[in-house]
């Protein structure tokens, strides 16, 4: 009795010093006596500690008491355990598990519910694995009385791997591996805890909701979303092969069809898509696990981009939020698991039409995404030839390489206020831009193209040159209307970067008499006649069309034969150029000189010895611009 009420007196005198730290009210003074005190207790007898705190996280004392008595019984686990003696650890552990059937209340605030979760976890990972079999009896059978105890065990699971995942400087190597070693023998039992608490309580909330029981519907959600937590933490490290014969793949994978939960449920599949193959006898399970997460994953993005592919209009913000998850998981899944699918060509068929799908897609975040797995995939295939005769069709290459130009339209150019000729592209988000990804969105994009047209040098070549002829054909002999001259000049850097990867002397497409250098001859010199006979004049066209000639330029280099059309090309549009301007520091012709200009300089460096003798054929148009008033500094 005199123990009780010594132990009441010491929880009141807490109590008091906890409230007079947390009140702003309280005078400097007194806040700082009662953090001393507070202090104090933390240090001294570790049995007070202990039994103070026990009293202090009661339904009698107020939520801020009962939160800061919690923190009180973690410190004494983390930094004193070592002080209790065995039969007092398991006393402790028994009173923690205890407290988890008493807080598990409807009333109970949900910060003092994952506090108590968290405290066990806490003792179980310093105590080891013997405790956490002796609790674990216990914890299946609190999670089978009701939703708020279901929900009460599944913090707790999802606590206890948190030194695993999260780096603590409180625990040591050696007993972090064992801790790993627990975890993973009991995973046998864990996993398929986790898998009924998920089947039970998912379609408990869904009963519930169809008998319009909402308030206990939302007591089987709030254990869904705890359970899917759970599951989450044990996504980075739990053999894969474990994952998908408890069922764990399987339970999130139905997760992704509902709403509510099916963010949660991507959290898990962004962690195991970006699982790395071991190099053990365990490799092939592996494998076949990988698979079925591509499948899974492959059956939303489906959806989805059947759903969003085509327009603009019927993608509301939570439907862009889970597009984002999931194309998100199909980029890590091409990325770290590509050789799991490589050997099925319709699994690899249908996975590279997707990813397709989310680089054609409108949205300016999803197309980015997409775009790093096309350039690691791209990268892997051009270091290792030797492995790419399973993707001898290249379709989807081909198609990601040209949809690439039509994205290339610059910053400036998009605030226009116009609508672009490629229809509901999205060019730019503040959103993106906050993250400070376009600033290496272009060259990504560039690289892309580039390594598109040394993998399918032909196929690029006809497809640049079919868009560049496509779009020159729908220009109208009026004023270029103002997006059709953004796509213009966008599609030039697209034809920029497909010359140089083609000609630059590397992958020796650029001589010789191979069909492929018939072919890209054929292609690019067709190219070039259709651009040497347009009659442009207007200065803005002409801009542009030196800016396509000075393109071609490493296309020249091998083909000096064209070099001479070129350069009386280039001298034409520089005569057709106005030369009487009101401001020639803004005016369009002033620009369009300079670029010319810049193409003669261009394309005497691309083309070497070849630009002289055409160059000296046109010296009387050197007499002419003379006589105007202009000298070499054009």
């Amino acid at each position: 009795m005199e123990e009780s009420n010594s132990n009441n007196h010491m929880a009141n005198n807490v109590a008091r010093a906890i409230v007079a730290a947390l009140d702003w009210n309280s005078t400097p003074g007194a806040r700082k006596d009662s953090v001393s005190f507070l202090e104090s207790i933390k240090t001294g007898d570790v049995r007070i500690l202990a039994s103070t705190s026990f009293v202090l996280v009661k339904r009698d004392w107020s939520s801020e008491i009962r939160l800061h008595a919690f923190k009180m019984l973690q410190h004494l686990v983390r930094l004193r355990w070592e002080e209790l003696s065995p039969t007092e650890r398991r006393n402790f552990a028994s009173a923690a598990v205890e407290l988890m059937a008493e807080i598990a209340n409807s009333c109970e605030e949900w910060a003092l519910k994952s506090q108590t979760a968290a405290l066990v976890a806490e003792i179980v990972r310093r105590e080891g694995l013997e405790l956490w079999k002796e609790l674990l009896p216990s914890l299946v059978s609190l999670s089978s009385q009701g939703p708020i105890q279901a929900e009460l065990v599944s913090m707790t699971l999802r606590w206890l791997p948190e030194d695993i995942t999260v780096h603590n400087e409180d625990l040591e190597g050696d007993r972090r591996r064992l801790l790993l070693r627990g975890l993973t023998e009991s995973l046998p039992e864990m996993l398929p805890l986790l898998y009924t608490l998920l089947e039970r309580h998912f379609g408990s909330a869904l009963s519930e909701v169809s008998r319009q029981q909402l308030e206990i519907a939302k007591q089987h959600a709030a254990t869904v979303t705890a359970t899917l937590n759970a599951v989450n933490s044990y996504a980075e490290w739990a053999p894969l092969q474990d994952l998908a014969k408890y069922g764990i793949i399987y339970g999130c994978g139905v997760m992704l069809s509902s709403p509510d939960f099916r963010l949660h449920a991507c959290e898990f599949f962004k962690l195991v898509s970006q699982r790395k193959r071991p190099g053990d006898a365990s490799a092939s399970e592996f494998d076949s696990a990988m698979r079925n997460i591509f499948q899974v994953m492959m059956n939303v993005s489906g959806d989805i981009l059947c759903k969003t592919g085509s327009s603009s209009g019927v993608l509301d913000e939570s439907e862009f939020e889970f597009a984002e998850y999931i194309c998100e998981s199909m980029v890590s899944l091409g990325s770290f698991n590509f050789q799991c699918i490589s050997g099925d060509n319709n699994i690899l068929s249908l996975y590279l039409q997707q990813m397709l799908g989310f680089f054609q897609h409108f949205k300016l975040a999803l197309h980015y995404q997409s775009l790093l797995f096309w350039l690691v995939l791209m990268r892997d295939l051009m270091s290792k030839p030797k492995v790419t005769s399973h993707l001898a069709d290249g379709s989807a290459f081909n198609s990601a390489g040209f949809s690439s130009g039509q994205r290339l339209v610059k910053k400036e150019k998009v605030f226009s206020g116009n609508s672009l000729s490629p229809g509901a592209l999205e060019f730019w988000s503040d959103d993106f831009e906050g993250k400070g990804d376009f600033s290496q969105y272009r060259s990504k994009l560039t690289e892309l193209m580039r390594l598109v047209a040394s993998f399918k040098p032909l196929i690029a070549g006809a497809k640049i040159s079919e868009r560049i002829l496509s779009l020159i054909k729908s220009i109208p002999n009026s004023q270029i209307p103002v997006q059709d001259l953004a796509v213009m000049e966008s599609m030039q850097v697209a034809l920029e970067n497909v010359t140089n990867a083609i000609f630059d002397g590397s992958n020796g497409y650029e001589g010789g008499n191979s069909e492929v250098h018939k072919a890209l001859c054929r292609i690019f010199e067709d190219l070039l006649q259709q651009l040497l006979s347009l009659k442009w004049t207007e200065p803005t066209l002409v801009e542009i069309l030196g800016h396509y000639l000075d393109a071609l330029g490493p296309f020249l280099k091998y083909f000096p034969d064209a070099v001479g059309g070129v350069i009386n090309k280039l001298f034409e549009l520089l005569m057709s150029i106005p030369f009487a301007v009101k401001d020639p520091s803004v005016s369009s012709a002033r620009h369009a000189r300079l670029q010319i200009c810049t193409s003669f300089i261009r394309i005497a460096k691309a083309a070497d010895k070849s630009v002289s003798t055409p160059y000296e054929r046109n010296s009387r148009y050197h007499g002419i611009y003379a006589k105007r008033g202009f000298s070499a500094s054009w």
